[in-house]
C-alpha cells in the first residue's frame, strides 16, 4: 500500500508538473492590451495614393486575414489614416496612435520628410515601425533605431541597382533631371557615384522644383545634353510628368533611352505604355514575375481592380512576418518582436533572399526591367520585362556605419 499511494502521488505530481509545463507558453505570452493594433499611416488622396494608400490598407487587411485575424489569442486589429504628406501631421497621428490608440506597429509611410518624423516619434515612444514608401538611406543611417526597419527600398538600391546594370549595357553617358529636394539629389548622388566609378561621365542635371507643372524646358535641356540616358531622379508627380513630356518629344525615337530611379507600376499604368515604352527601372516587386507573385497579386487585383505596387506587396509581407514573430517571441514586446523577424531568411512572394540587418534595413534581391511597347504587351498590366536579377548586398551595399543607436534603447 505504501508503494501503490507514493507511486499514486508520483502519477499526479507528474500530470500537475506536465500541465504546468504545456501551459507555461500560454501564461508567458503577453500582448498589450489584449489586442495587436496595426496602423496603416498612409498618402490617402495625394501623389503617391496610386502607389500606397487605399492600396496599403488592403494589403494590411489580407495580411491579417491569411494570418487568421489573431495572435497569442488576441484579435489582431487594423486601423489607416491619411498623413496628407505632412511630416507634422504624420508625427502627431503616430503619437496619438502610440499614445492613446495603444498601436502596436505603424506601416507604409510614404515620402521621406513624414517617414524621418515618424521614426522619431517611434524612437521616444519605443514602439514599433516598419516603413515601406520611405526611401531615405539615413532612415536605416544616422537616424537609425532598433525600433523601425526599413522594408522595400532605400534610394541606394534603387540608384544603384539602375546604374549599375545600365552602365553594364553600354549607357556609359548620362544626364539627370532630379527632383529639387533631398530624395532627389540623394537619388542623383548615389547613381552618379556608380557611373563614374564604372568609368561612366555624368554629362550633367537639371533641378526642377517638386509638382512643377510644365517640365518642358528641363527636359528639353536633357535631350540637348545627347546623352545616352536621361535619369530621373525622383518620384511622383515630376517623374510621370517628364516622362510623358520625353515621349511627346520623341526622345526614345531619338536614341536616348530613360531610367527612373524610382517608378512605380502604378505611374507606368497611369502613363500608359506608349508613353512609358523603353523605360529602364529597378524594383523590388513585379507581379507576373513568377507562380508565388502572380497567386498573390491576382488576390490583391479582385480587391482594388490594380496589380500591387512594390509598396503595398511590401506591406502584406512584413505584416505576415510580424505577427509570425509576434507568436514565435510569445509577447508583442517590440524588441523581442524584432529579434525573432532578424532570426530567419525573409523568403516570400516578396522578398527573394531576405535578411534582416542590424541597422534595420531589410536586405533583398531586386529586378532590372525594361517597359514593354504596346505590342509586346499580351494582356492587362503586361508591362515589363525583366533584364537582370541584382542580388541584394550588391544593390544596398553594407552598412556605411553611421547607424549608432542611442545607449539606452
Amino acid at each position: 500500500m505504501p508503494f501503490r499511494r507514493l507511486t499514486a502521488s508520483r502519477i499526479a505530481a507528474s500530470v500537475i508538473l506536465s500541465t504546468s509545463l504545456l501551459s507555461v507558453p500560454a501564461a508567458h505570452a503577453q500582448v498589450s492590451d489584449d489586442v495587436v493594433k496595426i496602423g496603416v499611416l498612409t498618402d490617402m488622396t495625394g501623389p503617391s495614393s496610386a502607389a500606397d494608400g487605399p492600396g496599403s490598407v488592403v494589403a494590411a487587411q489580407m495580411a491579417v486575414d491569411d494570418f487568421g485575424g489573431s495572435v497569442l489569442g488576441k484579435p489582431v486589429v487594423l486601423v489607416s489614416a491619411d498623413h496628407q504628406i505632412k511630416p507634422d501631421i504624420g508625427a502627431a497621428i503616430a503619437r496619438r496612435w502610440y499614445d492613446v490608440e495603444q498601436v502596436d506597429l505603424i506601416v507604409d509611410v510614404p515620402v521621406s520628410a513624414v517617414g524621418l518624423a515618424v521614426q522619431g516619434v517611434a524612437r521616444d515612444k519605443k514602439k514599433f515601425l516598419i516603413v515601406h514608401s520611405t526611401g531615405a538611406a539615413d532612415f536605416h543611417g544616422k537616424f537609425c533605431t532598433p525600433y523601425a526597419l526599413q522594408w522595400v527600398f532605400d534610394t541606394r538600391a534603387l540608384a544603384v541597382g539602375t546604374a549599375s546594370q545600365v552602365l553594364k549595357r553600354g549607357g556609359d553617358s548620362w544626364f539627370f533631371i532630379t527632383d529639387d529636394y533631398a530624395f532627389g539629389r540623394s537619388l542623383e548622388k548615389d547613381a552618379s557615384a556608380v557611373i563614374t566609378q564604372g568609368g561612366g561621365k555624368v554629362l550633367g542635371a537639371v533641378r526642377p522644383p517638386f509638382a512643377t507643372p510644365d517640365l518642358s524646358s528641363f527636359v528639353l535641356q536633357a535631350q540637348a545634353s545627347k546623352a545616352k540616358i536621361i535619369g530621373i531622379a525622383g518620384g511622383p508627380p515630376n517623374n510621370v510628368t517628364e516622362i510623358k513630356t520625353a515621349s511627346e518629344f520623341g526622345v526614345i525615337q531619338g536614341g536616348q533611352q530613360m531610367a527612373a530611379l524610382l517608378m512605380l507600376i502604378s505611374d507606368v499604368d497611369a502613363m500608359g505604355l506608349k508613353a512609358a515604352q523603353g523605360l529602364l527601372l529597378t524594383t523590388s516587386f513585379y507581379w507576373d514575375m513568377d507562380d508565388k507573385t502572380r497567386e498573390w497579386s491576382k488576390r490583391f487585383f479582385e480587391k482594388t481592380k490594380k496589380m500591387p505596387t512594390m509598396w503595398q506587396a511590401g506591406v502584406y509581407s512584413s505584416i505576415i512576418n510580424y505577427l509570425n514573430a509576434v507568436k514565435a517571441a510569445g509577447t508583442d514586446e517590440p524588441l523581442k518582436v524584432r529579434a525573432k523577424m532578424a532570426e530567419k531568411p525573409i523568403e516570400d512572394f516578396f522578398a527573394r533572399n531576405g535578411k534582416l540587418r542590424d541597422d534595420g534595413l531589410m536586405v533583398h534581391d531586386l529586378i532590372l526591367v525594361q517597359v514593354k511597347k504596346p505590342e509586346e504587351s499580351k494582356y492587362p498590366w503586361d508591362y515589363y520585362q525583366v533584364l537582370a536579377h541584382i542580388p541584394g548586398d550588391e544593390a544596398f551595399g553594407p552598412p556605411d556605419g553611421s547607424c549608432v543607436p542611442p545607449k539606452s534603447e
